[in-house]
């Protein structure tokens, strides 16, 4: 039973939602954003707002009164001292770069216990931001960033201090740290919160010119911050010696996850570099940099720095005329505005995990919040394909999207069903290669099972409180499950459904349901609809997420009469976890065989050919 207690939650979202916060801490944290804004108007800054959060902290926007635009970083008041002081840490790193590339330091004050770092604001949108309103970026743009992201780590390499050389290490090169200005397509590398001294040069000698700082005992350890798992390196990852090659790594993460369309380096052995139409001087060193031969990795790093500036000018032709690949499943993208917050919820993630294999000893040195993000998403344990393809499911989430999916893996391949519904057609070329990559990652994943994965709107989500575990959950009056109607009535015909039931119960799913309840859904079953529906029970907080959409309009009364009596028998739910159901058409099921690795596909040497 450990094993289960560890889990606590089967379906893990990508990112809590206010929407999914409790009312009390929905409150707590409005009312945290509220005071921010508040000391920073008191400060003399205008225009005040909160552009995004992370780990350790809350990041603001602003205007000066001389009216420079500036972004205010505050950390979490209720994480330990010595975490929050890292904001002055990263104030301190940051003062030592002067770069073009890197929005520089204003100042760093503290008003009262709180803490707030001070920098140029970078003109644009975060490359993860523009990634995912793109899709996969042009080979072209690819390589100008990649021309911008090694001027900067040839600056850092190149750092001196007082004569002596003295590297720095970003530790957090990714696509949500790099800001994209479309404008004149120039980057802006933000976000210095893992920024150390390096304690080896690339070339892998010790920092340091007398004995003493040799026989250092820091010398002997790590200084570098963790990052984030989904792009650092082995060596980072396995807590080595800072180092350069940190940021190689960071920066090769970036230029595969930027021209594949993906949120994370995983892929890399499914989808290559080689895969992406990037020209073969990019490519190549790229594969190197992420494979497994750490001299090789070292040597292809070298490469590309020194042959930068005959890489960035490579002449492409135009952009517009690459024609993205059809969807490899179907795509409902509607007209019609929906202010959607998509939460995706995966289930049967132990499915995944390599029998067997336990790497939770590898990572026992951390003490950092992206562990926490490590052990939340299941990746210990996984292979690399099963990595990339739960962060690609992931991705699908950062759409305005709802319906859900369904994975099977036979020996002779991967039947998948869907119901994938796109909120913003300006999109939908971007969320195509998304699920193309959801399905190319399945290909390469060889054994017998099934995943599932739901994506709702978290600001439908149900929220009933109780004030403690002897209390049973009490609906307010008047609280129904949402549900639409498709425009066209579809009568159920022979095709096979895809039950919640005919699966047999989840060992995953930790909440038992009472019988009435199961009763209920199974009669909810019968009717021809598509959607899923959530509980997910902590001690005092129930939430009932869902998404339906019925199909068959003759049916209506019955079907909001079941969903209200379903609502009736919330206080009988007895236990805290999840359990969850989802309904998919079996009819559009799609086949594909197993592939291990995309083929090469290189840009032309001539790029006349592009248009031929």
């Amino acid at each position: 039973m450990k094993r289960a207690q560890e889990l606590k939650h089967f379906y893990i979202p990508e990112e809590q939602s206010i929407y999914l916060l409790s009312h009390k801490d929905a409150q707590k944290l409005k009312d945290w954003f509220k005071l921010c804004t508040e000391q920073l108007k008191l400060l003399g800054y205008m225009d005040i707002e909160m552009i995004g959060k992370g780990a350790f902290g809350f990041a603001f926007a602003g205007r000066s009164p001389q009216g420079e635009e500036l972004v205010f970083k505050f950390s979490r008041i209720n994480l330990p001292q010595h975490v929050q002081d890292r904001l002055e840490e990263e104030a301190f790193m940051l003062n030592h770069v002067d770069h073009p590339h890197v929005p520089q330091l204003v100042e760093f004050q503290r008003i009262g216990k709180q803490a707030i770092l001070v920098m140029q604001r970078a003109r644009g949108l975060d490359l993860e931001r523009y990634s995912l309103e793109q899709g996969p970026l042009p080979p072209r743009l690819v390589v100008k960033i990649a021309a911008q992201l090694c001027d900067v780590l040839i600056a850092l390499r190149e750092f001196q201090q007082n004569g002596e050389a003295k590297p720095i290490v970003h530790g957090d090169i990714k696509p949500s740290n790099v800001v994209f200005n479309p404008d004149d397509e120039s980057i802006g590398l933000i976000d210095w919160g893992s920024s150390v001294f390096a304690q080896l040069d690339e070339t892998g000698q010790f920092v340091g010119n007398n004995i003493m700082d040799l026989m250092s005992g820091d010398m002997q350890q790590t200084n570098a911050r963790l990052g984030d798992v989904y792009f650092i390196g082995d060596e980072q990852l396995n807590g080595g010696l800072s180092s350069p090659r940190f940021d190689e790594q960071g920066m090769a993460s970036t230029l595969y996850a930027l021209a594949s369309g993906q949120s994370c380096r995983f892929g890399r052995h499914v989808i290559p570099a080689a895969a992406l139409n990037l020209p073969r001087l990019l490519a190549e060193p790229l594969d190197a940099m992420l494979g497994d031969d750490a001299q090789l990795r070292r040597q292809a790093g070298d490469y590309l720095l020194r042959n930068i500036h005959s890489i960035r000018h490579i002449v492409f032709h135009s952009d517009s005329v690459v024609v993205p690949p059809a969807s490899l499943l179907p795509v409902w993208s509607h007209v019609e505005h929906r202010d959607i917050e998509t939460v995706v919820y995966s289930s049967r993630k132990s499915f995944l995990r390599q029998e067997g294999l336990d790497n939770e000893h590898e990572l026992k040195y951390v003490n950092d919040a992206q562990f926490e993000r490590y052990y939340k998403n299941y990746m210990q344990g996984m292979g690399e394909a099963e990595k990339a393809f739960i962060a690609a499911v992931g991705r699908l989430g950062r759409f305005p999207v709802v319906g859900g999916l369904a994975v099977r893996w036979q020996p002779d391949g991967v039947y998948i069903d869907s119901s994938l519904n796109l909120y913003e057609q300006s999109l939908r070329q971007s969320f195509e290669s998304a699920v193309n990559n959801v399905v190319n990652l399945a290909r390469a994943i060889h054994r017998v099972g099934i995943f599932k994965s739901c994506m709702f709107n978290a600001k439908d989500t149900l929220h009933i409180e109780r004030d403690s575990e002897d209390e049973p959950f009490t609906p307010s009056q008047g609280m129904f499950i949402p549900y639409e109607v498709s425009n066209v009535s579809v009568v159920e015909d022979e095709s096979r459904m895809h039950s919640y039931f005919e699966d047999g119960e989840d060992p995953d799913e930790l909440l038992a349901l009472p019988p009435p309840m199961l009763t209920l859904l199974e009669r909810l079953n019968a009717i021809h609809h598509t959607g899923c529906i959530i509980f997910e029970a902590l001690p005092t907080h129930l939430k009932i997420h869902s998404y339906y959409t019925l199909l068959d309009h003759s049916r209506e009364s019955e079907f909001a009469d079941l969903l209200g009596r379903i609502i009736a028998l919330v206080p009988h739910i007895d236990g805290i976890g999840i359990s969850g159901f989802m309904k998919l058409p079996y009819k559009d099921t799609r086949f594909f065989e197993h592939v291990a690795r995309m083929p090469d596909k290189y840009y032309p040497r001539n790029p006349r050919q592009i248009a031929n």
